[in-house]
């Protein structure tokens, strides 16, 4: 309880800074960036080298991509049941299935699991939510945001290639594979610690400043069916998927808690740039940030009762 309780106060500091006024409006942008170049590489080079390769490394690779499928699926049918427009379906399409399993995921899994278990929850994010990010975000808009104001371009399959060859972390991780098994240089390996070590608390400074909280007028049964699907029914179903798999692995327990994570605040800074409900993926985003200070620590300890 100790970390989370040290996440919720550099949250906090995020959000005192945003409203002192005292900071530039970019500043959020500014410090993700630094966790993209500097931050996330020091942690990829730094637990790389520790990485045991098995079949099972397979399981966050793949359980994203089940999950994205399911959830898509469901919550059209919701929408289109419950009489939903297109812009709200279209926004729950992107903030549900694609969770924030980077930015908020790597805090809390070293909170709950400890820095060695990033490693599996680094899988997760690069092969699934990342991935997702840059071609089935792209789908959704395609085909939800026609005539929806501050519609943004649709990039080519060359544009989003070439975004996920030339992502900072993605190469990180190539090269960290492929240097595996040599030995870091003193100043280079003093180096990436140093720098994997601010990851959390720039990372949950960077999340409370850009954190908004603003309930959409009429959007109050899409807001609560897009947080139960993503904080409980989707971390569920990855318990049922994994079921034969035993709870005791670290990497089945990191996998179904990455699952819990709450939507993706870059996924939701896309459906708001796309016009689709802006309203509705700022609450989403915000206040499953919040909810899942709650959930996540109820399912972990579902996870060890289990196991």
């Amino acid at each position: 309880m100790t970390n989370l309780a040290v996440l919720g106060i550099y949250l906090l500091i995020g959000l005192v800074i945003k409203r002192a006024g005292k900071f530039p409006d970019n500043t959020a942008q500014v410090l993700n960036l630094y966790v993209i170049y500097a931050a996330l590489p020091g942690v990829i080079f730094t637990k790389i080298p520790s990485l045991q390769f098995s079949t099972d490394l397979l399981i966050p690779v793949i359980i994203p991509w089940v999950l994205l499928c399911i959830s898509a699926v469901f919550i059209y049918a919701v929408g289109r049941l419950l009489g939903w427009s297109r812009s709200i379906i279209g926004a729950l399409l992107i903030c549900v299935p694609l969770g924030n399993t980077s930015f908020f995921g790597f805090p809390m899994i070293e909170a709950f699991y400890g820095s060695d278990a990033i490693l599996y929850g680094l899988l997760y994010d690069q092969f699934g939510s990342f991935f997702g990010l840059a071609i089935y975000s792209t789908v959704i808009i395609a085909l939800f945001a026609d005539g929806a104001e501050g519609e943004t371009a649709r990039p080519s399959v060359l544009a989003i290639g070439k975004k996920i060859i030339l992502f900072p972390p993605f190469i990180a991780l190539v090269i960290a594979l492929f240097i595996k098994d040599l030995q870091y240089p003193p100043i280079f390996a003093e180096l990436v610690q140093s720098l994997a070590v601010t990851l959390v608390p720039v990372i949950m400074v960077a999340v409370g400043f850009q954190l908004k909280f603003r309930l959409p007028k009429g959007s109050k049964t899409p807001l609560f069916v897009g947080l139960v699907t993503k904080l409980l029914l989707m971390p569920l179903i990855t318990i049922g998927l994994l079921w034969a798999f035993g709870f005791e692995s670290q990497l089945v327990q990191v996998t179904v808690f990455e699952s819990a994570m709450p939507p993706m605040i870059t996924a939701g800074a896309v459906a708001i740039m796309a016009g689709l409900a802006p309203s509705l993926a700022a609450a989403m985003v915000g206040y499953g940030i919040l909810f899942a200070f709650v959930s996540l620590p109820l399912f972990y300890q579902l996870l060890q009762w289990l196991a």
